[in-house]
């Protein structure tokens, strides 16, 4: 190679690594925390094909029959897991903001006053997800089937307890709500991401499950007037 072959190498290169530099930082934080995950094989979105919302969808999950995944609550997105040494290792994981906390609590509000059947509460075993659930349900039971973390190309079935969890039929009069991450929901229901305090509702088919509603954790209580 000429010197002149190397030179120009050489700028090529220091100008891909610069690019790829000015993007990693123009990409918002939420964004850095994790690796992407793949979508579900199927390419499903976890936009409703049909969505169910206001009054007819209260009436609905007072019916019982749903699960009502939430992704946490608003966190401090200056801080990570990488130090985490447990899941109880609260002080080395992302946390809840008081923005978050105080989200999580009209969350709770909310489903008490629309009453809203709530049997069981399941979490991720990470600080800021039982949180979540313990300020707005007062309870919460760890499952590790929603479990965070990113996907892999080579660990196809990581979420595949939570796909269960998804699919099982929910006994009438009865709701489960899950408090768990962005990911485990994106590679197994698909995109878009849900945001944080956002849950999506859904209907377990046995085999399978369908999305019918997203709800932002401010919008519970517009449920009675739409």
């Amino acid at each position: 190679m000429t010197d002149l072959a190397k030179l120009r190498l050489a700028r090529t290169t220091r100008a891909i690594r610069f690019a790829f530099i000015a993007w990693t930082f123009a990409q918002p934080a939420a964004a850095q925390q994790f690796q992407p995950v793949p979508p579900p094989a199927s390419g499903r979105s976890a936009l409703p094909a049909t969505p169910v919302s206001g009054q007819r969808l209260l009436s609905e999950l007072r019916k019982g029959g749903y699960v009502i995944y939430f992704r946490h609550t608003s966190t401090d997105f200056s801080r990570d897991d990488v130090r985490s040494r447990s899941d109880d290792d609260c002080d080395n994981q992302r946390p809840l903001t008081d923005k978050g906390r105080e989200e999580a609590r009209q969350i709770g509000a909310a489903f008490r006053d629309l009453k809203i059947p709530v049997e069981k509460v399941l979490a991720s075993p990470r600080c800021r997800t039982m949180e979540t659930a313990m300020l707005a349900f007062g309870r919460a039971e760890r499952a590790s089937e929603a479990r965070g973390g990113p996907a892999t190309p080579d660990s196809a079935d990581r979420y595949l307890e939570l796909r269960r969890l998804l699919s099982t039929p929910v006994r009438p009069g009865a709701n489960l709500v899950i408090s768990s991450h962005g990911n485990p929901f994106y590679a197994t229901a698909g995109a878009p991401y849900l945001a944080e305090g956002e849950a999506a509702v859904v209907r377990p088919l046995g085999k399978d499950f369908e999305i019918v509603a997203r709800v932002r954790h401010d919008a519970w209580r517009a449920l009675v007037k739409n």
